[in-house]
């Protein structure tokens, strides 16, 4: 019996199962900045600005009207995980805080009862380019954890593991373990009111890059849990016995090893899997909760609160150019990476 249960071409967005909401792959090829970190002013020509998704020399402003990216909305009853490959990525906060991230750097902010925020990608770079790849992806919180205070937290480069693997016939593999296990290897704790933060619950979020031609097993977990595989840029992906082309998705058996066989380019895969919350859900936009009448008392609540308003003096806030990288908490404490 296949241990390949689905298969589906990828969209913009990215098809998710329970836990998970919604998976984004950012990939922008951004020109060099200026004094403000945006693009040159004649590269926004003929741009639908404060809503271009179309890629136009090679890049995308989203919401942004100056500088590229998501200036402040709201969330509420989910989880995001950021996770940076290449770029910058400014965050600000209504609770105050703030950081900076960059190139294998991830973000995991719990929105809980409430939360605005901004997400801007500066153009720090004016000699060159500004290469932007990153992946957002939603996970939902069980309704015990919906209304649960917001923050964020840091998993820098230097604490999340990455680890250089060969196969028996020394073809390289890398992982990056963000959230879960692999064998005898953890990813940093998530946020303390995730579904990621129970080990029983299994969530399992890892990048995974094999070189031409090489071999390698994806273990076993539980029964009942949600595996997906999104190989999103190789020639081809052998899984089970199975190819997969490029930007193709496969929902797999969580109970059984998987073996991937890699073609004949380098090959990139998003791993996504966990234990399903099994809760109704209820979305609208940026508020997922488990009834209708929910959704409605959340666009109340912001109306009403703003989430705790904006500190900040622009909607699209970006950090001063030469800030590095760093995290601002709400309660004052800064906090840095190793460097």
């Amino acid at each position: 019996m296949s241990s390949i249960k689905e298969i589906k071409a990828m969209s913009f967005p990215w098809e998710t199962r329970d836990p998970f909401l919604f998976c984004v792959h950012h990939l922008d090829q951004y020109p060099s900045g200026d004094e403000d970190m945006a693009p040159p002013k004649e590269a926004l020509q003929g741009r639908s600005i404060g809503n271009d998704f179309t890629i136009k020399d090679g890049w995308r402003m989203y919401h942004g009207s100056k500088v590229p990216g998501f200036p402040f909305h709201p969330h509420r009853g989910f989880e995001t995980i950021t996770i940076n490959k290449q770029g910058f990525v400014d965050h600000s906060d209504s609770l105050g805080a703030a950081g900076r991230f960059g190139s294998g750097d991830t973000q995991w902010m719990t929105a809980g009862k409430g939360v605005l925020h901004s997400e801007m990608f500066p153009l720090l770079n004016k000699q060159g380019d500004n290469t932007l790849e990153i992946f957002q992806i939603w996970i939902n919180l069980p309704k015990v954890s919906k209304f649960v205070e917001p923050h964020f937290k840091m998993l820098w480069n230097q604490d999340v593991p990455k680890l250089e693997l060969k196969d028996d016939a020394g073809k390289r593999i890398k992982l990056e373990l963000i959230a879960g296990k692999y064998l005898e290897h953890s990813a940093p704790s998530p946020t303390p009111n995730s579904w990621a933060s129970d080990a029983k619950n299994e969530v399992g979020v890892m990048c995974l890059e094999l070189e031409a031609g090489a071999k390698w097993t994806l273990p076993a977990i539980s029964a009942g849990a949600n595996r997906a595989v999104y190989f999103y840029k190789g020639s081809s992906l052998n899984v089970e016995g199975q190819d997969l082309t490029e930007y193709q998705l496969a929902y797999l058996s969580p109970d059984a090893e998987i073996e991937f066989q890699n073609g004949d380019s380098k090959g990139l895969v998003l791993i996504l899997q966990g234990q399903p919350i099994q809760e109704p859900v209820a979305q609208y936009g940026p508020f997922v909760m488990n009834t209708k009448q929910e959704i409605q008392d959340a666009f109340n609540d912001y109306q009403e609160t703003q989430f705790g308003g904006w500190p900040w003096p622009m909607q699209e806030q970006v950090h001063e150019r030469d800030r590095g990288r760093f995290a601002l908490h709400s309660d004052g404490k800064e906090e840095l990476p190793e460097s």
